[in-house]
């Protein structure tokens, strides 16, 4: 993908303040949007088909085995369950559904309830079809693709050169060989990350230009949300002017790519979503996220219809598949942490206490707080952990 600015003009608008100058760069992305995808939009909604338990030690990530902060935990949902999310996305008015689940790499029993559930969505609904479900090989992602999939979205998260802070046990080059599988069985790719983590902004500057290279048809942008118990979790919020900025800054980079407003956007942006809006993005995670509340879906249409955008939808959506036929694939699987646990419980000891809930975003989005929390693999401390938390184990709170 080739980017409207230089590295040099990256830099250089990353460091502005003023808010003047702020609003002529949101106008400068729109032009480069509208000329691009006119008016269409991009509406997306998701459904977090397997929650809690992680085995990876992401520093954002409430759902890490390593994070002390409080998380929903349920097994993979049933292929039908899914499918009614599924449903209710469609009559909020998505274009598409994505499939999420935790972790890096899903069991064989999970993954045949992913294909399932992939079908079951494309017999029943006229939505697109997304999956999010961690590292994989070209051979499952051909059997996605079989199942009626279109696009895989997996997230580089930062910069290469700031990711060991962000995982030390998800591989920055892993995330990249499962892009270049998903290409190679013929999908879409979802690739983006999240903005606020500690990098510099020489690092945001650098993460929209790997983008660049990797030339997604979707880039999601995230703002973070600094849960209490993670590795993160004493950040501040990002500045809404600073957000909006960089929406902009990623668009100039990225002017092929279907640009995501998702996680964070609520807590971050407050009362500049509007504006974000015309920072250039192409559509919003509809509804709720993975662990947090989001817009209603009267809310997100009514943001880009008042810009003159139309969210009925359309036979493309303004994306259009490019053809890339890179190798690269990754065998293995992660831990079925979640499973463990159940499993475990059926029998006794291990997983007392364990209560394994379906999550409904709109009346069951509650928290569980974790029994035991092993030490993360780099090292560093859990921040902002929550005193009660804290308190339970006989450790000291964040600032002790």
């Amino acid at each position: 993908m080739q980017p409207l600015i230089t590295r040099e003009e990256a830099l250089s608008l990353g460091e502005i303040e003023d808010h003047a100058e702020i609003e002529a760069l949101v106008q400068r992305a729109w032009e480069a949007r509208t000329e691009r995808f006119a008016d269409s939009t991009d509406m997306c909604s998701l459904v977090n088909a397997k929650s809690g338990g992680c085995a990876e030690d992401c520093g954002f990530c409430a759902q890490s085995r390593f994070a002390e902060a409080q998380t929903p935990m349920h097994a993979m949902m049933d292929p039908e369950q899914i499918l009614q999310h599924a449903k209710a996305a469609e009559a909020a008015g998505a274009h598409r559904f994505c499939m999420v689940t935790q972790g890096q790499g899903l069991s064989k029993r999970d993954f045949e309830k992913i294909l399932e559930g992939a079908r079951l969505v494309a017999e029943h609904t006229n939505l697109k079809r997304c999956a999010s479900i961690g590292h994989m090989s070209t051979e499952r992602a051909k059997a996605l693709k079989q199942a009626g999939i279109q696009r895989v979205h997996h997230n580089v998260e930062t910069a290469e050169s700031y990711y060991p802070e962000v995982s030390s046990t998800v591989r920055y080059e892993g995330r990249v060989r499962t892009i270049e599988a998903v290409k190679e069985a013929g999908l879409e790719t979802c690739v983006g990350g999240i903005l606020n983590l500690g990098e510099s902004r020489q690092q945001r500057v650098e993460m929209a230009f790997q983008l660049a290279e990797i030339n997604p048809t979707s880039v999601p942008i995230n703002l973070l949300i600094p849960n209490p118990g993670t590795k993160f979790g004493d950040r501040e919020t990002m500045d809404p002017w600073e957000a909006v900025k960089w929406i902009a800054i990623f668009r100039l980079i990225l002017p092929e790519a279907l640009l995501r407003l998702c996680g964070g956007r609520i807590q971050n942006l407050a009362q500049l979503q509007e504006m974000a809006v015309e920072a250039g993005i192409n559509g919003v995670m509809m509804g709720n996220f993975l662990t947090t509340l989001g817009n209603t879906p009267e809310q997100d249409r009514e943001m880009f219809e008042k810009r003159g955008l139309n969210v009925a939808r359309q036979p493309d959506n303004g994306a259009n598949p490019r053809p890339d036929n890179r190798s690269g694939w990754l065998r293995g699987e992660t831990p079925d942490i979640v499973e463990e646990h159940i499993e475990a419980g059926a029998g006794g000891e291990q997983g007392a206490g364990l209560t394994v809930r379906l999550w409904d975003p709109s009346t069951q989005l509650r928290f569980q707080a974790k029994r035991s929390v092993p030490p993360r693999p780099d090292g560093a401390p859990n921040a902002g952990v929550l005193a009660s938390a804290a308190s339970g184990r006989g450790e000291p709170t964040a600032g002790d």
